[in-house]
């Protein structure tokens, strides 16, 4: 690849603008997965900032990128909360982020060709779909107003709210010109708030208070929660970091081809998965959801061609700052809960197509023997609800379990297909 002359690490107060539009383009998604989980978007904030700062120094300021929530762990964090709790849930992310870490050893010392072999199509696509799939009732659910088994708002109503941000996300997605383009969660949003106000949904007497955003302070420190280590939480979660795992290869290739740089090769593959998981790690002790790096991010850095990876420095230091105005946690907390469910539809969609894609690298292979026992038993055990439990307070199920069936017989399995 021939470099850019404008990828070098150039600090300065010229990049702060540029550096706002990029958290701003991010900052739909990036707040979403804590509104979704429970979790607080204010420590979202704090941990995206720190772990794109962790990762900047442990690639040397070398790739323009940002990173911040994961949706990959939206269903693990949403089932691991309600069954060990908050505490030990983030204490499950944090080691997700140490097995991040442990596979950029890894590759130092056996090539990232090991890790291909470990994580193949067959086992990764299947586990992504899971990870849509499984959240389809979520998304429903939130565009109907159901909350547990409590009706929030009349279901014709909540639809409505859900199919104006649902419908302003697709088209921006498909019309949207220039920055607009990479922003449809944000439009979705927008688009849906409006239509409850218009509605008469967001006052202080109405189904939605709008008190949350008046009573709360303009200066508030991030609700932090430390981790508690619980072996059953640890397991259930890890498992789910083998999507990140391998979609952060395609993440570095994707930046990489954007601005003509090699990242595989300087700062190298092993340096980019340790900045990732030591960011992840951070965001587990502090209470926040695992990083990744965010396509919505690289997406605007092709269009506007900033690839100053200093830009991600000002949008990690904005992103801080904004974790401490209180307001925003308040503006957050008033979204009508059938507007997410609306965009949720879309993206929990949007989640198993990426699996699928996946899946097409397979070719014709695909339907090899082999490759479609795998498929078809990761399948049926992540989406079936098959629990294994061992002992009282252990049990692997959903998502954790398909993934580790994957990798079991992914390795035992004979291939009568492989080169000898």
């Amino acid at each position: 690849m021939t470099p850019n002359e404008n990828t070098d690490y150039n600090f300065g107060p010229g990049q702060a603008l540029v550096g706002a539009q990029m958290l701003f383009v991010a900052f739909g998604a990036l707040v979403l997965v804590p509104l979704l989980t429970g979790l607080d978007p204010s420590v979202a904030l704090f941990t995206a900032g720190i772990g794109t700062l962790i990762f900047q120094v442990v690639t040397k300021g070398k790739v323009p990128v940002f990173l911040a929530s994961s949706f990959a762990f939206i269903a693990p964090i949403g089932v691991a909360t309600a069954t060990w709790g908050l505490a030990a849930t983030t204490g499950g992310l944090a080691a997700a982020g140490l097995l991040y870490v442990l596979l950029s050893f890894a590759v130092r010392i056996f090539g990232s060709g090991f890790l291909h072999k470990l994580l193949p199509p067959v086992v990764v696509g299947p586990v992504i779909m899971i990870i849509g799939l499984s959240l389809a009732p979520v998304a429903v659910n939130m565009a109907t107003g159901l909350a547990g088994d409590t009706q929030i708002m009349p279901k014709s109503t909540a639809l409505i709210l859900a199919a104006v941000s649902l419908g302003a996300t697709m088209l921006t997605a498909i019309l949207g010109r220039g920055i607009m383009r990479v922003v449809p969660i944000m439009v979705g949003v927008i688009a849906g708030y409006a239509a409850a106000i218009f509605m008469g949904l967001i006052t202080g007497e109405s189904l939605i208070n709008g008190s949350a955003f008046t009573s709360a302070p303009w200066f508030a420190v991030p609700g932090f929660v430390a981790p508690e280590f619980n072996l059953a939480a640890i397991l259930f979660i890890l498992p789910v970091a083998i999507a990140p795992a391998i979609e952060h290869f395609g993440d570095i290739l994707a930046i990489g081809n954007v601005t003509k740089k090699d990242y595989m090769e300087e700062p190298g593959i092993q340096n980019t998965m340790l900045g990732d998981g030591l960011a992840t790690m951070a965001a587990g002790f502090l209470g926040g959801p695992p990083n990744t790096t965010y396509s919505e991010v690289t997406g605007a850095v092709t269009l506007t061609r900033a690839f100053n990876p200093a830009i991600m420095t000002w949008a990690a230091i904005f992103a801080i700052i904004l974790a401490f105005v209180g307001k925003i946690g308040g503006a957050l907390g008033t979204i009508p809960m059938p507007v997410m469910g609306g965009i949720m539809i879309l993206l929990f969609g949007m989640v198993t197509v990426v699996g699928l894609s996946v899946l097409a690298r397979l070719g014709d292979t695909l339907t090899e023997p082999r490759n479609m026992v795998i498929i078809s038993t990761v399948l049926v055990i992540g989406l079936g609800g098959l629990t294994l439990e061992f002992g009282e307070s252990f049990k692997l199920a959903g998502i954790g379990l398909s993934g580790i069936a994957g990798l079991v017989l992914n390795m035992i399995l004979p291939n009568p297909g492989a080169k000898t």
